[in-house]
């Protein structure tokens, strides 16, 4: 069964950091785009990174460039999601999702409509 599972997520201050991890079984990353997406309540889901499991190349949201970074450990079926710098405005429900591409170079800003294997969610809370 192809399925991916994130974890991490919980309360922090503003200005702190939290990584968040998304563990993949039954796929090969080579072959995936990872992406996280958000989605706050009352607003719609936005895609915030992706990364190529394959060559490695990456994507990051104007809202969190320079303050989140994506990584890929594919000996773990692993992809992290570190955040820095969280802003309330950083609150939300944080997904990860697969996209298969075989072998595909680089990546595009992520369409969660072509994305069919998801996570469960993990709820990311930025207060003081």
């Amino acid at each position: 069964q192809l399925q991916v599972v994130e974890s991490g997520g919980g309360l922090v201050q503003p200005g702190g950091s939290l990584s968040l991890s998304c563990v993949s079984s039954g796929l090969t990353l080579d072959y995936y785009v990872i992406g996280w997406f958000r989605q706050a309540p009352g607003k719609e889901r936005e895609g915030v990174s992706c990364i190529n499991g394959g060559d490695g190349s990456t994507y990051y949201a104007d809202s969190v460039k320079g303050r989140f970074t994506i990584s890929r450990d594919n000996a773990r079926d692993t992809v992290y999601l570190r955040m820095s710098n969280l802003k309330p405005e950083d609150t939300a429900v944080y997904y990860c999702a697969a996209d298969w591409i075989g072998v595909r170079q680089g990546v595009r800003p992520p369409d969660a409509a072509l994305y069919d294997i998801w996570g469960q969610g993990t709820q990311v809370t930025v207060s003081s």
